[in-house]
This record gives C-alpha cells, structure tokens and sequence, in this order.
C-alpha cells in the first residue's frame, strides 16, 4: 500500500478480509500514524526527504517491493496514484498496479485529452456505474458528500452516463468520472479520476459494493460478470452521507489546526460506518499531510433520516486537543437548503450562518488541566506557601433519620418579623449565632470556603443546632469570592444550604446602600437585591454602614424591611467607650445612633465590634446602657477574638443584658474569627445564660470542621500569621481585613514589613480622620498604609506632598463623598489638597522626565490612552489593581504620550516603565 492515512487502513483491512499479506510505507514524519500498525509489515521510505517528496520517492518503493515479494502496490488516492510513470514502473519491476494500465493513467491524467476521448467515445454495458454528489465545498475541497443525486433529474443522469467512454481506452478497475451541472440543466464533463475516489464509501453504503474487495478481484484478473457486478442488478438502497472530520477551524477560514489528540471519543450506532485515520488518543496531528481524522459515513432510507444519524454520531465525538470542523459539519446538516437535496457549490459562500458556530465548553479537559497545573505548581493562593492541603476526607458526623426539629426558623415564618423579635426577647438564657458559614472562613480562610463543604455539615447543624438564634452564611465577602475565586453562582449557595437547613434562621451581612458590593448602588438595585435574597431563603438582614452614616443605613433598612425580612440594624464600633480621653465615638455617640435606628423601626439591635476593640468593661457600658434605654429590643453583639479577650468580652456583654452573641466552632474560633463556640456554651453551661445547646454535638461539630480547615491550607492565616494580637487595641484593625491585609503585604513583597503595614494603618487613620474601619472604609485605610509603606512615606511627608501625590482610587473616591460623609466631617486640608489635582508621583525615576512607572506592584486594570494621543497635567493614565486595591495614575506633565509598555492585565513590579511622555 503506498498512501498513508484513512485509505491505506480501509486497504489493509479488505486485504485481510481476502486473506491477502500487506505491506505498509511509511515516510519520518508519519512514524507515528496508525497504518503502520493495520499492516504486517511496514518499511520506511525517502529517508531525509521532505514530508510530501518521502511518498513521491518511486526508486524505495519499488525497492521495497521487490525486496519484499510484493504483488500488486495499491496507490491509494492523492501522491503517485494518478501518475503513468509509477504505474510504469511497477509493471517494469514486475509488480502488478492496481488500477488502470500506464497508458489510461496518462491519457486520464491528461484533462485536455481525456475530454476529446470523452466527446468521440461510444457506450458499453460492461461497466457498473452509482452517481454522487459532492455540492458541499470549501476551497474546491468537498465537505460533505451526499449519494444518491435527489434533484437532477433521471433523464439528465442518462446524458452524463460515463460508461462509452471507458471501452475508448481499454479502462479497467475503478475510477471517478466527474461532471458540473448548472440551474439550467446543462451538463459539462470535468475530468476523469483514474483511482479510488475518496467518497468511495457512501456508493458502497446505497449499493452494497465493496469497492475495494473489486479492485482486488479485478486485479487478480476477474471480470465485472464473474463479480456479480452486472448494471442491472445494481440497486440503490436509501441515502448516504459522508462527512471528514477534520482538525480543520472553521472560525480561521478553515486553517488546519495542530497539536496532540488529548481526548478522542467517535460517535457510532446503528446506520454509522467510520473510516479512521489518526483518530485515537494520543495521535500526534502534524502539519505536513491531511488534517483528517475520520471519515463518517451515515445512511439511511431518506436524506433526512442519513442526515439525522449523522447530526447524532457527530453530537457524540469528542474531541479535545486540537479544533475540528464539526460545529461547521452540524450547522450544515441542519441547514433546511441542505436537507431539502437543493445545494449547489456556492451553498457555503451563500450561507454565512454556517459559521455561526456553537463554542464548546470543554469542561472535564478544563477542569484536567487546572488539577495538574495544581498538582505541578501547587494552589493558586494570595501568597506562595508551601502548605499543601490536607490528604485527609472530612467525616461527616451521623445525622438523624427524618426532619430537623423546630427551630427559630419556625417561629420566624409563624409569627412575622415582630413575633420573632420579641419571642427572641422573651427567651431564657443567652443565644448563639454561628458564623462558621461565613465570616469565620473569611476571617481566617481568605472566604475561599466551598458551597460543598457547607453543605456536607448542613444536615448536621440543622438536626444538631435547632435552638441557634441563626447561622451567618452569606452576604459580605461572599458574592466577590464566590465569582472571583471560586466560580461559584452565590445564589445557587442560598438556595441549596436552605433545603438542607429549613429550620434555622440565615442570617446576612448587608452594607447598607452598598448591598454587598463596594460602592453606593441605586436604591431600586438594593431593594430588588433584598427581595430576590429573600425569596431564595435569606430571614435576617445584618444592616450596616462603614461609616455609620445614617442616610446609608435607612435604605438598607428598608429594603430588608419591604422584602419581608428581619431588620438587625448594626452598629458599628470603634474607640473605647470606657476610655474617657477618647471622645470622638463616645457613650452617647452611640446611644444617639441607636435612638436613630430604633425610631426607623429595627427588629434587633447589633453592636458590630469588627476589630475585637470591646473590652470586658466597654462591653458592660455600652450593653447596659442600651438595655436600659431600649428593655423591649432584643441586642446583639458581634466581635473578632484578634487580641483574645473575646470569649471574656461576650460573657460580659451577656451579663449586661446582651440577648444574641456571635461565636464559631471551636477549630474555626480564635485570632481574627469570633469567641469559641463550646469555650461560651461551657461557661453558660447551668446559669441563667445557659444555650441549651449539647457541648458533645459541638465537638463533633469542630471535628469536622478541624478536618475541612486543612483542606484549605494554602488559604490559611496561619501560613503567615501564628496567633491573635493585642496590638489590634492599638491599630483597630477588623479582623476580617487583618487576615487579608497580611496577605495583601506578602503579595505586594511587604511581607517582611506588615509591623511597619499596621503602624502605617495608625497613621493612615489619622490622615483620614480616625475612620469607623469596616469594609469598604477599613480597605480605604489600608491601601492608603500600604501605598505609605511601599513609597517609604510617613504620615507628615503625605500631608505635606497630598497635592502631588498618586493616591490609591479608593483613597481619592472616599474624600469625595463615595461612600458617604464620617463622622466629624472630612479631614482638612488634607482633603481639599488631594482633591484639586491627583498627580502621579515618580520619584523613582525623577531623572528621566517623562517616563511613568508603576508607583506599586499589581496588574493594570485600563490603560486610559493611545500611544500619539496629547494629554494634559493631571490626566488618567491607567489604572492598577494588587489585589483588592485599585490606583489611577495620572499625567505629570502635558504633552504627547510617545509609547506606551504595557496593557491589559499586564503583571508589573514597583517602578516598571508604564509609558513615555514627550513634551
């Protein structure tokens, strides 16, 4: 067999039918390809020649044919098939061409000639004839082939029978004899194909005729007759349909396309025949022959029903590793012109919708090469860690057979938002809301928490937990991660975790006029926001305001109120209301803000100590002191466990007449998440504050979540951060962003200065006014200490230089009223200084006038210019992000942006040239 591919397969396999040996060649570049293996034997030829000159080298085959007592060489289709010299050859060396003797090779290869043989030749009956179509074109290249012809009529077919020309030439064996056909039914002879024709196999399908068993059979010297292949027992049975699945894409013009077949997976069934070149995993496709991988051949009783067979079979393939054609294949065969037999070879140029192509999704390879980019370069995560996750499953604890027992949730959905406030009020002993759902692994697992590890314990918590006041599972950091990061829809989270726990209140964080985003969004965007939460299975709405502005709040508020859900409006707490020199949030700062809250019509009154800044002592004023003022509104009290007096500071608060208080389990309490669940469910245990909850289901609680937590190791504070710190007294730092702040230095290479991070975060305080510090006005205060620390600046040289300076875009939108106004005000001068122009500063590179770097390390989020365009003093340049941080850099000098470095997404280190200004 000389040719290589699907063909010389289809060969070797007829020949083994008939007893035949078979002998392959094979050229370097096609080492690999599976014809090598369907043959007994297979021989290299045109060793160091290039890929097409290796088959044309008529010198080795006739040398390996001869050397290996071969017969008959059978040319396949393409190379040396249709050349008189190789069929000379052959017969010179004494080895048999299966085809048409030398001279009807030449004359049919000669198109001049073979159409004066075609206009003087004369009919014989001794022939056998099927007729084909092949309208389907792309580049003069046949698509799909389609047999039997359904719309040229029968007596057409009769003018372009073939048969006299054939006896003209003393023709033997098979071939193709091609004409054109216009709307007007006029005919014009083409060409005659003097070798197997590569749609072959939809004439075998309608007329079960092995054309290949014939070649053979005819070669050895026996007649159509002795065959049975008479014209008149010829029938035609149904339709065919032969499409070549190509590595060709469509969406480039049909470029062919390279590369290793990682996953190959062909569609079969009844009425489907598939011809196979390389098409197996692993094939290596080259650029140096034809891209086909199979050729699929569907039939059937009519060009429908062929047609849905093979729409079918190419629905099944999967192919991965390199483009194919078949999106184009599938949007042809559901072309109505198509199935309706009414194409011509214009029908591609004349249907563009054809590459209106269905992108695949690709999902198992996607999701195989993330798991060996993880296993090779382990978890992509904040800071390079050498921690891996832990090798050990989960266990879940047993869960009771049969529904839950009746919770809060239960009476939430009985009484209404004000039944449910005063049954809370009206409840002996101190309730525990669980944030292990959420801000427990915000605060120590950077939130990357997996909906399905939530929902493994659910059952659990539910069966074991009914008497929580609630669990906090969403909202907050939630929604930014879940998309983010972990690729999650934060909806489906809410609608499945309340299937599993339907008898416990959930609980959200929601910031105010900011919902659960970063910015002030449209009062209809938050009030739409509240009732779809609602609907999908939120009770208690936690609202609050970074600033505790209350403008922002009252909208949150009533959005929460007009959905139906339970309103805790939050206070949130920064000072020290037990120290008498620090005035600015005193006693009765917040005892006016919770008059506010409660006149606007609050279910549940929060006090919300983010930082853990609530003293024992703090925590029996403010308590008591509300409780004194408000008997009948249930009060409740959240905290972080960062300087580790957390668990001391609920118990006080409780004692002053706290009715709720925020815990974790144990293995996911402490440093910067909340108080340990069993360390307060044990010190209640037989007082009046007892929670009634078991501490051996708290155990096997914390088991599993101590086991889950080491799934996420890469994520964990602990990477970087030991334990909690008394320092947080000092900086007031949330605990949640104390967690992200560490990680964010490491990022930015701060990670050997975060002491020098948090004294700047002190600073940076005071620069803006000594701020209520909760996300999103904690993250202004951060991106302003870490931009200090990155540009070595203390507190004095940003007041000094704010007029010049490139300040972080958080920084800049906070000063003008973004999020809201603080308390106190806005800090003057400093605000009016950054305010009127936001220049960048290079110092890095102040010898080199005009050339902009990058003031920190990140990646750029926009660039704002054109290389050419004219800019002005103070103009945005581009815009860059290091993790949740964006800055605007901003035209020192007017002039001509010369050239411009980078892009989109480029990854830059501190100073890296941005672009170059001319003046």
């Amino acid at each position: 067999m000389l040719f290589a591919g699907e063909i010389a397969i289809r060969v070797f396999r007829a020949c083994t039918e008939l007893g035949i040996r078979t002998v392959a060649v094979y050229s370097e570049q096609d080492t690999g390809q599976m014809h090598r293996q369907k043959a007994d034997e297979a021989y290299l030829i045109g060793k160091g020649l290039p890929p097409v000159a290796a088959y044309l080298h008529i010198p080795d085959i006739i040398k390996v044919a001869k050397e290996n007592e071969v017969d008959a060489i059978h040319p396949g289709y393409g190379f040396l098939s249709e050349r008189a010299d190789f069929a000379q050859a052959c017969v010179d060396a004494g080895v048999r061409f299966i085809g048409p003797t030398p001279d009807v090779v030449r004359k049919m290869g000669d198109k001049v000639e073979a159409r004066s043989i075609a206009i003087s030749a004369e009919r014989d009956d001794d022939d056998m004839k099927s007729d084909l179509d092949c309208e389907t074109q792309k580049r003069a290249i046949k698509v799909v082939h389609v047999t039997h012809t359904t719309h040229i009529q029968s007596l057409m077919k009769s003018y372009l029978n073939p048969f006299h020309l054939f006896p003209q030439v003393g023709y033997e064996n098979a071939g193709t004899v091609e004409f054109l056909v216009d709307k007007h039914g006029k005919h014009y002879f083409i060409e005659v194909n003097s070798r197997l024709q590569v749609e072959h196999t939809v004439t075998e399908e309608i007329t079960d005729v092995d054309l290949v068993h014939s070649q053979l059979r005819v070669c050895e010297g026996r007649s159509l007759p002795e065959l049975g292949l008479k014209q008149d027992k010829i029938r035609i049975n149904g339709y065919a349909i032969q499409c070549r699945v190509t590595t060709e894409d469509p969406a480039r013009g049909f470029q062919p396309d390279t590369g290793r077949l990682e996953v190959f997976r062909s569609g079969e069934g009844m009425g489907i025949r598939l011809d196979s070149a390389s098409a197996f995993q692993g094939a290596v496709i080259s650029p140096h022959y034809d891209s086909l991988l199979v050729k699929v051949i569907a039939s059937g009783k009519d060009l429908p029903v062929a047609s849905a067979k093979m729409s079918r079979a190419l629905a099944e393939f999967r192919v991965r590793g390199v483009k194919t054609n078949i999106p184009f294949l599938q949007n042809v065969l559901s072309n109505n012109q198509f199935l309706n037999g009414t194409v011509d070879t214009q029908f591609i140029d004349e249907n563009p919708d054809l590459f209106n192509l269905k992108p695949v999704q690709n999902r198992a390879q996607k999701l195989l090469h993330y798991l060996g980019h993880v296993m090779v370069n382990g978890p992509t995560t904040p800071i390079p860690v050498k921690a891996k996750p832990s090798p050990i499953d989960p266990v879940i604890p047993p869960v009771p057979l049969g529904e839950p027992p009746v919770g809060f949730r239960d009476v939430l959905l009985r009484e209404g938002p004000d039944g449910f406030a005063k049954t809370v009020r009206a409840h002996q002993g101190l309730l525990l809301m669980d944030t292990t759902f959420r801000d427990a692994h915000q605060s120590l697992l950077a939130t990357r928490v997996r909906t399905h590890d939530l929902k493994r314990i659910a059952p659990f918590v539910a069966h074991s937990f009914s008497n929580l006041f609630s669990v906090e599972n969403w909202g907050g950091a939630t929604f930014d991660v879940a998309m983010r990061f972990l690729c999650e829809c934060p909806w489906k989270r809410l609608q499945e975790l309340r299937a599993l726990m339907p008898n416990v209140p959930f609980q959200m964080l929601l910031r105010g006029a900011n919902a659960v985003g970063y910015t002030n969004y449209p009062d209809n965007a938050v009030f739409k926001f509240c009732e779809v939460a609602k609907e999908n299975g939120m009770d208690i709405f936690r609202v609050f305001d970074s600033l505790n502005y209350l403008p922002n709040m009252l909208l949150g508020m009533e959005a929460a109120g007009a959905a139906g859900g339970v309103v805790e409006a939050a206070i949130s707490y920064t000072g020290d209301v037990s120290d008498p020199m620090r005035q600015k949030y005193s006693l009765d700062y917040y005892l006016k803000l919770a008059d506010e809250l409660v006149k606007a019509g609050t279910h549940i009154l929060c006090i919300k100590d983010m930082a853990g800044l609530l003293k024992p002592d703090s925590g029996r004023l403010l308590v008591g002191a509300l409780r004194d003022r408000f008997p009948n509104v249930p009060i409740h009290v959240h905290t972080h466990d960062t300087a580790g007096a957390g668990v001391a500071a609920m118990l006080a608060c409780a004692e002053a007449g706290a009715d709720i208080v925020d815990v974790a389990v144990d293995s996911m309490a402490g440093m910067t998440s909340q108080p340990s669940m069993g360390a307060i469910v044990a010190c209640t245990k037989g007082t009046k504050l007892n929670t009634g909850i078991s501490l051996e289901k708290v155990f096997d609680y914390s088991e599993y979540w101590e086991v889950t937590r080491g799934l996420y190791a890469p994520f964990d504070c602990t990477a970087t951060m030991k334990s909690g710190n008394a320092d947080v007294y000092e900086n007031e730092i949330p605990g949640g962003q104390y967690t992200n702040l560490h990680f964010q230095a490491h990022s930015m290479g701060l990670g050997n200065k975060f002491k020098e991070v948090k004294k700047a975060y002190v600073e940076a305080n005071k620069l803006l006014g000594d701020l209520i510090k909760v996300t999103p006005s904690s993250k202004i205060v951060g991106d302003l200490a870490q931009f200090m620390v990155q540009n070595a600046l203390t507190r004095a040289e940003v007041e000094e230089r704010a007029d010049e300076l490139s300040f972080p875009l958080s920084v800049v939108e906070f000063l003008q009223g973004h999020i809201g106004i603080p308390h106190g005000g806005f800090p003057e001068p400093f605000r009016s200084k950054v305010q009127p122009t936001q220049r960048i500063s290079h110092s890095t590179l102040k010898d080199v006038r005009g050339q902009i770097g990058a003031p920190m390390p990140g990646k750029v989020v926009e660039v704002k210019v054109k290389q050419g365009q004219q800019v002005e003093k103070g103009q945005p340049l581009c815009v860059l992000s290091a993790m949740k941080m964006e800055m605007v850099v901003n035209s020192p000098l007017s002039g001509t942006v010369a050239k411009i470095y980078v892009t989109a997404d480029s990854t830059l280190e501190g100073d890296d040239l941005i672009l170059e200004i001319t003046e």
